[in-house]
């Protein structure tokens, strides 16, 4: 897809990109200008545990009010989370940071237990209360507990995203009755995807779009390492389900995307 293509959004934000991943480590600067040549207003670069969250904190200073960077422990790591020592180093990497996550829940793999996995969820929960940041979530085939701990984040007034969203309708609903956020990756994109309605049953103020890369690169680039700037053609596929206008679809995701984080950026 050429940015001469007047269906190409002329302005989005890549809501959860891996930047920090060793994937990207020859090439970073490159794939970061070329998010920009691509009308990328902002990429939220995740920071999955406390290594990747001081890279990512690293690479947001070097790209001042483009690149900004979370910080949270991967439900994949959480088997190893104690909140005595992990707790106070995430707090002190949130003060630069715009979110908690990448955190959650995820039963399809169960790399940890999953009690351990609640208990680091829940614990980011309330570190997101306290500093007042939302949450950016995984989840995957764990449905009813990952309801229950937006029902906690929900008492404790805390917002935030489910990312790469392929659940049901009905978490979806849970999660936007909640005040959160429902982001799409280039999954959408692939033969495979069959929940169209799913993309359109999102409201226009609770939509986000994201990378997810290194991973999941959307057609025509399947296969391939993906990057931000490939975001649009996900915006296009996302635009076309909906009945609605990929460049004001991608201005309206910019500005969901820079409400939820807060996000300090000139929307060009």
């Amino acid at each position: 897809m050429a940015a001469s293509d007047g269906r190409y959004p002329s302005i989005f934000v890549d809501s959860h990109a891996h930047l920090a991943d060793a994937a990207f480590a020859g090439d970073r600067d490159d794939v970061i200008s070329r998010a920009r040549d691509a009308g990328a207003a902002a990429i939220v670069c995740i920071g999955e545990s406390l290594a990747a969250a001081k890279v990512a904190s690293a690479i947001a200073i070097d790209n001042p009010g483009f690149v900004f960077a979370t910080a949270g422990i991967h439900p994949h790591d959480a088997a190893g989370f104690e909140a005595a020592r992990d707790l106070p180093l995430l707090r002190a990497l949130l003060r630069e940071s715009v979110a908690v996550g990448e955190c959650g829940l995820d039963y399809h793999y169960d790399n940890s237990p999953r009690a351990a996995q609640r208990q680091a969820f829940s614990a980011q929960v309330q570190l997101a209360r306290e500093t007042g940041k939302p949450l950016v979530v995984h989840t995957r085939d764990a449905e009813e507990d990952t309801r229950a701990i937006i029902r906690e984040a929900r008492t404790a007034d805390v917002r935030g995203v489910l990312h790469c969203y392929t659940g049901s309708a009905g978490l979806a609903e849970f999660a936007i009755d909640a005040g959160w956020y429902v982001s799409f990756s280039g999954i959408i994109t692939f033969k495979k995807w069959t929940d169209d309605a799913l993309l359109r049953l999102i409201p226009s103020d609770r939509l986000l779009v994201e990378s997810d890369s290194p991973y999941l690169a959307p057609v025509p680039f399947r296969g391939k390492r993906n990057e931000p700037a490939w975001v649009a053609n996900t915006i296009i596929k996302l635009a076309d389900a909906r009945g609605e206008d990929a460049i004001g679809l991608g201005e309206t995701t910019a500005a969901n995307a820079q409400r939820l984080f807060g996000l300090a950026f000139e929307a060009a």
